[in-house]
Parts: C-alpha cells; sequence; structure tokens
C-alpha cells in the first residue's frame, strides 16, 4: 500500500488538481468530496487522473453503481474495505476485524479540518500504533517531516489534506501549518 496520501474534500476547490499533480507515483488519494454535486462525474475525472499519474484511487462511500477499475471501496463500517478510520485502539482492533489493510489514526497533530480534536501527539500515536494489528498510516496535521519522526513510532505512512495543497495566502485554505517542511519527493 502507499506510504504519502491525500484526503480529498470539497474545502480544496480547484486546487484538487494541483495536489493530486503534486503526489508521487505510487501515492493513495482517498477520494471523499461528500457533498459536491454529480459526485461520481468528479470521481470519474480524479481516477483518469489517477491512472495517468500510478496513484491508488480509494472511493470514501462510493456513489452508487461506480465500479471504476483502480479503486478500492473504502467504508469504515462495512467488511472487505481497504482502509478504515480510526481514533483510539478500540477502533483499530474494529478496522483489523473488518479486514482492511490499512488504518488512518488521527488527529496525529493539530490540524485545520478538525480544529476542536484533541491531537494524540506522537508518544501516544506511536504507542496505539505498535499494539495495532494491522499497519497505521498518521493522518491529521501530517507532511513528510513529520512522518520521518513518526515512522520509527511504527507509522506505515502519512496521509494529509493541506500539505499537498499549492500555498496560498496566509489565512486561506493551503497555508503553511507550524511545523510545515516542503514535501520533497
Amino acid at each position: 500500500l502507499p506510504v504519502r496520501w491525500l484526503f480529498t474534500d470539497e474545502r480544496i476547490g480547484d486546487r484538487l488538481w494541483t495536489s493530486l499533480e503534486r503526489l508521487p507515483r505510487g501515492s493513495g488519494v482517498v477520494f471523499r468530496h461528500y457533498r459536491t454535486p454529480n459526485r461520481a462525474a468528479l470521481l470519474e475525472q480524479v481516477d483518469a487522473l489517477a491512472a495517468r499519474k500510478g496513484l491508488l484511487l480509494v472511493a470514501a462511500d462510493p456513489p452508487p453503481g461506480w465500479t471504476g477499475p483502480r479503486h478500492a471501496n473504502r467504508s469504515d463500517r462495512r467488511p472487505g474495505a481497504l482502509t478504515a478510520s480510526a481514533h483510539d485502539e478500540a477502533e483499530l482492533v474494529r478496522a483489523a476485524r473488518l479486514g482492511a489493510a490499512l488504518a488512518f489514526l488521527s488527529p496525529v497533530f493539530p490540524t485545520r479540518s478538525h480544529p476542536a480534536a484533541a491531537a494524540l501527539g506522537p508518544l501516544r500515536f506511536g504507542r496505539m500504533a505498535c499494539r495495532s494489528p494491522l499497519p497505521v498510516a498518521a493522518l491529521g496535521g501530517m507532511d513528510e517531516h513529520r512522518f520521518r519522526r513518526l515512522k520509527p513510532l511504527g507509522a506505515a505512512g502519512w496521509a494529509a489534506i493541506d500539505a499537498w495543497m499549492p500555498e496560498q495566502d496566509e489565512n486561506g485554505p493551503g497555508r503553511k501549518l507550524p511545523g510545515w517542511k516542503p514535501i520533497r519527493s
């Protein structure tokens, strides 16, 4: 499974395409965009770009009838999901029982997408990752620099939204988070 992942959602806006282009070959994409009108058409476009770039596309709650050849269905609550989300050890165990191959454990660091959520921090993340019955990718305030810190603690990969977005003004989406370092692929 990929080490680097992009999570998509509506707040990315048109920067979705630049974010996808910034991903190194072999990375993964978790397509969310739950409230996007004509979500299936957008997913088709993302699928075409993922195929061209050699990216693994995972559709979270795929639209009815979606059978894209390059995706794996993702559902945190049903058996057979490729990936699952988790926020504690019980959810990691649940993900393993459902047959997920990878769990995204979050939030590791403070994040703009969930500003009120209490961050796990590196040590708590590491304890959970080491006890997990399946590989764990770090999510929440992540970038390549932070992943290098978490890898010795058990991180099998990392996922982000902001780390892959092109920079914008200081107050808008895509701004640098504290501790953000440029991605080097």
